[in-house]
């Protein structure tokens, strides 16, 4: 089964709690809080979500993290990679690939293929959805 890592369901909800209060600075107990997370993984989430600049973080007594950027400009597949890393769902399928058949691979095409549905379909899909969408 393909399946994202916990951490990275983890990080997408949180970055949906920041999306709903724009331009708050929340703390890592609120963020805890209002994602129903533990601020031990919410403090995991927030540093390569600040690394691949999707929030900011601000220190002292008011400190805590907002969104870097407005929600709208921030889609599925830039919460994955900064979480996961780039987007490959086989070996074949990484920019850097050190599979040692990919040159004889009957298969690689076909990955090839929904590696680029799936990437495209995360990079098409909003942190929060536009007003009218299903859900």
């Amino acid at each position: 089964m393909l399946r994202i890592a916990r951490l990275t369901d983890y990080a997408t909800v949180v970055m949906t709690v920041l999306a709903e209060a724009p331009g708050a600075v929340l703390s890592t107990t609120e963020l805890a809080e209002r994602a129903g997370l533990e601020a031990t993984t919410v403090a995991k989430v927030l540093k390569p979500l600040a690394q691949h600049g999707l929030v900011e973080a601000f220190r002292g007594s008011a400190g805590g993290y907002k969104l870097a950027r407005d929600a709208r400009d921030i889609n599925l597949g830039d919460v994955v990679e900064a979480m996961e890393g780039p987007l490959a769902m086989t070996e074949c399928c990484s920019a850097d690939t050190g599979c040692a058949i990919s040159r004889a691979c009957r298969s690689r095409h076909a990955w090839q293929r929904v590696n680029h549905l799936i990437a495209d379909a995360l990079r098409a899909t909003p942190l929060l959805p536009t007003e009218g969408a299903h859900q």
